[in-house]
């Protein structure tokens, strides 16, 4: 079945980076389109970012210019870029297929907790 797994989390510094992982099983990244939403504290889910079959990408105003999504085919994974990170990109960060803000009714995994903060 379809199972999606979060990784690359973790406690950064302002201006600071990180990359989070998505490992997919139960079907290909390369046959769908995948994107990532975010949860920030408080708030609801927020589509941040999603890449086309056809490798078309997209990404929400706040994040654009600082975070870049991929995906690597063979290893069947997806990955987020989160650089020039701010204190409100503090979040749990979820992989789902799909594009654009439809995404989030979708399936996601367990998330991966992103904490910004000096």
């Amino acid at each position: 079945q379809v199972q999606l797994v979060e990784s690359g989390g973790g406690l950064v510094q302002p201006g600071g980076s990180l990359r989070l992982s998505c490992a997919a099983s139960g079907f290909s990244v390369s046959d769908v389109a995948m994107s990532w939403v975010r949860q920030q504290p408080g708030k609801g889910l927020q589509w941040i970012s999603s890449l086309g079959r056809a490798g078309a990408t997209a990404y929400t105003e706040s994040v654009r210019g600082r975070f870049t999504i991929s995906r690597d085919n063979a290893k069947n994974m997806l990955y987020l870029q989160l650089d020039s990170l701010k204190t409100e990109d503090t979040a749990v960060y979820y992989c789902t297929r799909g594009y654009g803000a439809a995404a989030t009714a979708n399936k996601r995994g367990q998330g991966t907790q992103v904490t910004v903060s000096s």
